[in-house]
Order: C-alpha cells, then structure tokens, then sequence
C-alpha cells in the first residue's frame, strides 16, 4: 500500500493508539494536519507551542498514556524546549513531531530553519530527524517505544516537509526491537535477598517512595509491601499519590518543605527503601547528613540513577512495580508480617514527632492560602485533579491537599516550571472530562502561559484555576526575606492585570475573594460553574512555605513557624 508521510504518521498514530493531539499549525508541517483532518484524531488548538508540549505532559501524567503534540519548524519548534525539558527531568512519555525545511534546504539557513534535533538533544530521551519517507514508519515506532518503556521520557521527531508529501509502499510494523535499548524489567532475585536480609534486621525502616512509582503503576504493590511490614511512608514531590495520604502509615512529603516528622524519621532510620527516586538536591539537603544511620537499598529501572547522589547497600535494577511485587511474593513467602510490638516503639517516635510539629500555619484578617487549599481539599473531598504552578502555590498545594491516589497531582518537580499549571490541567481535563480538575496557581506563575485560557474556552474544557495572588514573585521573595535581609530586589509585583476581567475577557468567568469569610462561597460558587473559572484569592504577601530547610542544610535544620 503506497502513502504519503502524512498519511503513514496519521496510521503510527491510530496504530499506537493516539486519539489525542495538542498543536499548532505552520507551514512546514501544514500537509501533516491536512491529513489530520481526514482522520478521528482529536486535535486541540493551543495558543503557543510550549502549551501544547505541557498539555500533552499533562495528559500523560493523567491518564498514563504517551501525550502527543505537533508543532511546526523553527520558532514553533524552539518553543517547545522548555515544556520537553519539564517532560525530561520529571520522566514523562513523550512524542513532540515538529515541522522541518524540505530535506534539501537544511543547513543552508532557510526561512523558519532551526536544528532542533541539536538543540534538544541534551534534554530528549531520544530524538530523530526523518530524512527518508522510508523510514518515518520505523522511526515513529521506534518513537512511541523509547518513551514508554523503560524510564520513560520525551522524543522528539522532525519531520521535513518533503518527507511528509512523499510517496512509499506502507507496511504495518508489528514488533520494534532496537539492539542498543533493552531496559531490565525483572529485577535480579539475588539482590531482593539481600534486600530481605536487610528488611528482616531493621527495627526503625522508611520506605521512601517516588514518581517511579506512580510510572510504572506500583501503587498497589507499595501500599502492600508498607502495610504488611507496617513500614511508614514518605515521598518526593513527584511521588505524592503513590501512597494514600489518609493512611496511617503516610509521613508526608520529605525533603526542604517536608513535614517534620518525615524528615525526622529518614534521619534516624535504619533502613531505607527507596522506590522510584532519585534523590534529587531538594530531597536529600547536605548529602552528608542524609540518612546517615541507615543501609538503603535503592530499586529503579535506571540503572544510572542509583549511587548517582547517595550511596546505597543494596542496589536493585528493575521496574519498580514487579520488584514490589517480587518482594511482596517474598514476604509472603517467608510470613515475615511484623508484630506489633516490632514497630510499635518505632511508629510511637514518629506519632511524637507528629504531634510537636504539625503542619500549622498563623490565622488573622488576612486570608492564608494554606486555609484556601484546606477549602478546596473538604469541598472537592479529596477528589480533584490537582495541578501546579511552580513556587509557594506549588509546596502549599503538596503540604495542604492530601492524594489518596495516583496520577492525581500534576506538577514540574525537576525543571520547576513556571507557567505549567493552567496548560496542564487542560490535557489532564482533556483525558479526564468528567473529573474536576484544578490548577493552583501563583500570582506571577500564571501570567506566563495566561493565554492558554482561550484554548479552555474554546473546547469547553471546565478547567479551574485558583490563584493565590499575594503580589509578588513568593518563593523567591521568601528566600529575600529570610536570607538577604528583606532586600526585596525585583520581585514585587506592583503592576499585575485584573485577573477577573482577563477570565472574562477570554469568555471565562472570574470570580474574587479579599476576606477570609469569602473563601469557602467563592470556592464553592467557581467549582459549581461548569465552564472554566479564574478565581482570584488576595493572600497575606508576608505568609512563608514553613518546614524550611535553608540551602546546604541538613534535613532536620528546618526553619518551623
């Protein structure tokens, strides 16, 4: 069967599943989307390139499923980096497919010429550039495969315009093996028993879990392992949902904005199974002092992330889902279920710590934004998609919003970018309809991919955004005050829109609270509201993200309110 380009992409793309697409058309990918046209795809019009990227990241963080976005070359294709980059550092299932110049243009500096497989070379899991029509079938496959298996992550294709028009015989790819990729998906039973040995010594263990975790869908298997061995919890950000965060056996986020007691219990473990993570700076604070009463045993697909940061006694390579299961089949085995007098002195410290230091926060005139969140936690009972901005919104929204269930808080932990919040909850509403689905948002993070607003109008996509506005840029302002002497240099916003009248400018609908009697009404009215809705809280500016661990500290240095 002879095709086009275009239309072998269009049947990569039913062949792989894809019925989702975020984009923006240009000309050099313009035979790509006449072809789209023809076929069931459902493509949603953003309004820049770099949403397209965060909402298909949005949609794969959602649903699980690889997100797809298509942009054209040049400045639509640079565009992208910063939400590929976001997708990389957070390994996240990726395909971006740009647009490129005909094949005999490149590097003779064409209009709308960029070398983009360069560019993004640092920041893909993979990249390719079709050159032949021949290939595009095996590269697109290739493709879909890099980013889904193993740690997962972005690939980029580039596709020049004389690729997509030309013509070649068509045959379905059933198989896509590559010699040089062939990611450990068991782990070595050798290492699990000395992982064992170590589980059976320990008398005051942590399980330290992370967004592995929630990737390679171990949540079941986690919430097993801890509750059979009555082993307490604690994640990274990008783990919080993996384990309930109602179950009794949940610590909190760990790290410079963990909960006391999380960061308590690593520190004087001893033993720490770390799934999924890898102990990133914002976690782990002076390496020195890390845990440093315990054996770790480190399990994750990718080999180069273990003893990357922290040294570990028992490295385990495999995805993090069969070896929870393999341990667990182990325990079993070995009916090594702890008694409760093994853990009760263990789980008795960590109730004290608990208890000394909550997560508590100052009430006056003003309204708080941890007390916005606790709102829309009891209103939406737990069950709201939540994303993010990047800053103080981001660390309230990890402290104040408790995830009982994975996939169910979406936010850029690695790259910290700002703007991903609104962009991302419309492909996580994309994939999910019927859910709610609510982006906390800073004041300064907002503006900067504000115009994805029409995209939500235009698709009716019920998207909520709740932003915190205190004016000001506040994490950044925090660190001013508690580190520069107050010495606010360039981050208060002295000048910012009217963010009700933006929301109604765009076709959405604005709402505002200014006093804290306001909060629960103007919540409970924009969730009620079936289109999408900015509303607008007026937070105390002073009011800082509490624990603190200032930078080059040990964990258990935390500033407390």
């Amino acid at each position: 069967m002879e095709l086009t380009g275009a239309q072998i992409l269009m049947e990569i793309l039913k062949e792989e599943g894809v019925d989702i697409i975020f984009g923006f058309p240009g000309g050099a990918v313009i035979d790509l989307y006449d072809e789209m046209i023809r076929c069931d795809i459902r493509h949603f019009l953003v309004r820049h390139e770099q949403g397209a990227v965060h909402a298909a990241d949005g949609y794969a963080r959602a649903t699980g499923q690889v997100g797809v976005c298509l942009v054209t070359s040049g400045p639509g294709a640079t565009n992208t980096v910063t939400g590929i980059a976001t997708a990389y550092l957070d390994s996240i299932p990726l395909v971006v497919i740009t647009g490129q110049v005909p094949t005999q243009l490149i590097g003779n500096d064409a209009f709308q010429e960029v070398d983009i497989v360069g560019i993004t070379r640092p920041c893909t899991k993979h990249n390719y550039l079709v050159k032949r029509v021949e290939d595009m079938a095996r590269m697109l496959k290739e493709a879909f495969h890099i980013a889904r298996s193993g740690r997962p992550g972005p690939v980029l294709v580039d596709i020049p315009k004389d690729v997509g028009t030309a013509k070649t015989d068509y045959q379905p790819i059933d198989t896509v093996s590559i010699k040089s990729y062939n990611p450990t998906y068991q782990p070595n039973v050798k290492q699990l028993q000395k992982a064992m040995e170590l589980m059976k010594q320990a008398r005051q263990p942590v399980i330290f879990s992370g967004g592995g975790v929630i990737g390679s869908q171990g949540s079941e298997a986690l919430i097993r392992l801890a509750h059979t061995l009555k082993i307490p919890v604690t994640s990274s950000l990008m783990g919080l949902g993996a384990f309930p965060g109602s179950d009794a056996l949940w610590l909190g986020m760990l790290g410079m904005h963990g909960t006391y007691r999380a960061n308590m219990a690593i520190s004087n473990c001893d033993l720490m199974i770390a799934v999924g993570v890898r102990f990133d700076d914002r976690v782990t604070g002076k390496t020195d002092c890390f845990a440093a009463q315990a054996k770790i045993i480190h399990i994750d697909i990718d080999p180069t992330s273990i003893r990357k940061n922290i040294p570990v006694a028992v490295p385990v390579v495999g995805d993090c889902r069969n070896s929870l299961l393999a341990l667990n089949r182990m325990v079993a085995e070995e009916n090594l279920a702890a008694d409760n007098g093994q853990r009760a002195p263990w789980l008795e410290q960590i109730a004290i710590w608990r208890d000394e230091h909550k997560l508590v926060y100052q009430r006056d005139e003003t309204i708080k934004p941890q007390y916005v969140i606790e709102k829309l936690y009891e209103l939406t009972r737990g069950e709201a998609i939540i994303t993010t901005e990047v800053g103080q919104n981001q660390m309230w929204a990890a402290q104040f919003y408790h995830y009982d269930r994975p996939r169910q808080f979406i936010t850029s932990g690695g790259l910290g970018t700002m703007g991903f919040g609104l962009p991302a909850a419309i492909g996580a509403q994309v994939g999910f309809p019927d859910r709610v689905v609510v982006d906390i948002a800073g004041d300064g993070s907002i503006q900067m991919n504000i115009q994805e607003m029409a995209t939500a109008v235009q698709y009716g996509l019920p998207v909520k955004v709740v932003i915190l506005n205190n004016n000001c840029l506040g994490m950044v302002r925090q660190w001013q005050q508690l580190f520069y002497d107050k010495r606010y240099a360039h981050t208060i916003a002295e000048h910012a829109p009217d963010f009700v009248k933006l929301a109604e400018a765009f076709g959405a609908h604005g709402l505002r609270a200014t006093r804290p009697e306001e909060v629960e009404a103007t919540l409970t009215q924009g969730l009620n509201i079936k289109g999408p809705v900015i509303m607008e809280f007026m937070v105390a500016t002073d009011e800082c993200v509490y624990p603190m661990v200032p930078a080059g500290k040990a964990i258990t240095d935390m500033l407390l309110v």
